[in-house]
């Protein structure tokens, strides 16, 4: 197989990159995983931040400044969100209806992000950008490694439903999400396990601040999120003494950025013995919340009558592949974009709902520079692919979960560390997919670790108890080698 544009995850920055690229008359292939529709775009309940015009431009950059907590690039943050208007434009030329009326969420200071569906704006987002697509989404491809030839990325060396083959390129687009799936409790779906950031490692492409790992501060008991729009919308949160206790912990509350959240109810929880998310106060909430209610209802619970038990998540990685505004990795012939990818835009903390938009206009933007850019190399071969036994995930989890959780401790951070280094991670030629998942979640946890030991400050989702305090601003940066 061979195509112009080869794209890796088929999310919304995958999905809209394909659909820019088509429009340039190029040949685009897409992998996945999992069957369509994967990723963590079907499972955003969550709305995209726009900008409401030019005033509101100069609001959403404080606040998403604001949130980052002083690693926002705060030219990478405007650029991006000055493009963000003509991609809802573009969306509603579509045909994509979003909701009139934008709502408010965590760290936003006024309404601005939109909705399609209620909660349900990445499913219908994903499928009504699937509908125009005419370029194959392949399913039940897992990329195992990257062809090179030099030190040009050419395609990549991919497990099929009928086994091992090289796809070609001229040049490839990494859209394939986060990796939540390190953690034990977590919103993120089975495949997001960081396997786009260990083939671009390998490749020789710089990683940034994985040490950020935003926890969603509210999910029910199975790993489901209840989305930040709720609170918005009103509902609060309530620990176990029946006690509203967010404004005790910052003057906005509900509405306070998702690190200060996720830490209050993780820190009321331990006080109290449970946080409670009330819903009731929300009107209309099963038709505003159809998603919520019906997860709630599957569990047992009914939040129309009482208030639902909820738990900080493992939800997105701030950091990733760091890139430059066009999505170029530094590697030749090597994009990236969404959540895989270091913009600058999200720093220690990722503004709620700017997640989508990134992925829109970074996709799109890395869809055109990497037409711009294409090149076929006739002799690429795979680079070796990285590895573990599926043994070891359980232990992985755990500690992930005890050390790099909502609150850090040095001493516990230094031992999880000595104890994932002491795990084979190997370089074989071929894996099975869960091999090569356990050795990308192997990897990452290794260099998150790494970070989040040497970073002896609190900052945005990284807090350390042993250092609550911030220090100077800096990015830590992971080579290989």
């Amino acid at each position: 197989m061979e195509a112009d544009l080869l794209i890796l995850g088929a999310g919304v920055a995958g999905v809209y990159a394909a659909l820019a690229a088509e429009e340039r008359g190029a040949k685009v292939l897409l992998l996945a995983k999992d069957p369509f529709p994967s990723g963590s775009t079907p499972w955003a309940q969550g709305g995209v931040a726009f900008p409401l015009d030019e005033e509101d431009l100069e609001a959403h950059l404080q606040d998403t400044l604001r949130a980052g907590r002083g690693l926002v690039d705060p030219a990478a943050a405007r650029s991006i969100l000055e493009e963000a208007p003509r991609h809802l434009e573009r969306l509603r030329a579509l045909g994509l209806a979003f909701h009139p009326e934008p709502t408010r969420e965590g760290g936003h200071s006024r309404p601005r992000v939109r909705h399609l569906g209620g909660d349900r704006t990445g499913a219908l987002l994903l499928e009504g950008l699937r509908a125009r697509l005419k370029a194959p989404i392949l399913e039940g491809w897992t990329a195992l490694s990257l062809l090179l030839e030099g030190k040009r990325v050419a395609g990549v060396l991919a497990l099929g439903p009928e086994g091992p083959a090289a796809v070609r390129a001229g040049a490839v687009l990494l859209a394939t999400g986060g990796f939540g799936r390190l953690f034990p409790v977590t919103t993120n779906p089975p495949g997001a396990t960081g396997d786009g950031l260990a083939l671009a490692f390998q490749a020789g492409a710089t990683l940034r601040d994985l040490e950020f790992v935003q926890f969603h501060p509210t999910a029910l008991p199975d790993g489901a999120l209840v989305s930040e729009a709720c609170r918005g919308e009103g509902a609060v949160l309530l620990n176990a003494l029946g006690e509203r206790f967010m404004p005790r912990y910052d003057p906005a509350g509900e509405l306070a950025p998702r690190d200060v959240v996720a830490r209050a109810v993780f820190q009321e929880g331990l006080r109290t013995g449970g946080v409670y998310l009330d819903l009731r106060p929300i009107p209309r909430l099963e038709a505003r919340f159809p998603t919520v209610v019906a997860q709630a209802r599957a569990l047992g619970l009914d939040p129309l009558r009482e208030p639902l038990p909820v738990a900080p998540a493992a939800h997105y990685a701030m950091g990733g592949i760091l890139t430059d505004l066009l999505g170029f990795t530094g590697v030749k012939g090597l994009f990236a974009a969404g959540e895989v990818a270091s913009t600058g835009l999200h720093g220690a903390n990722r503004l709620a709902s700017n997640s989508l938009l990134e992925g829109l206009v970074m996709g799109h933007r890395a869809a055109l520079a990497a037409l711009e850019d294409l090149a076929f190399p006739q002799n690429p071969e795979p680079l070796p692919v990285l590895a573990a036994p599926l043994g070891i995930l359980p232990s992985l989890r755990e500690g992930a979960g005890r050390a790099l959780g909502v609150v850090r401790r040095g001493e516990e951070l230094a031992a999880f560390l000595r104890f994932l280094e002491g795990l084979p991670l190997e370089e074989r030629p071929l894996a099975s997919r869960a091999e090569l998942e356990a050795g990308s979640l192997l990897l990452l946890a290794r260099l998150m670790a790494r970070g989040a030991l040497e970073r002896e400050e609190s900052r945005g989702a990284h807090f350390r108890e042993d250092h609550p305090k911030e220090g100077k601003p800096r990015h830590t940066l992971f080579r290989k080698g």
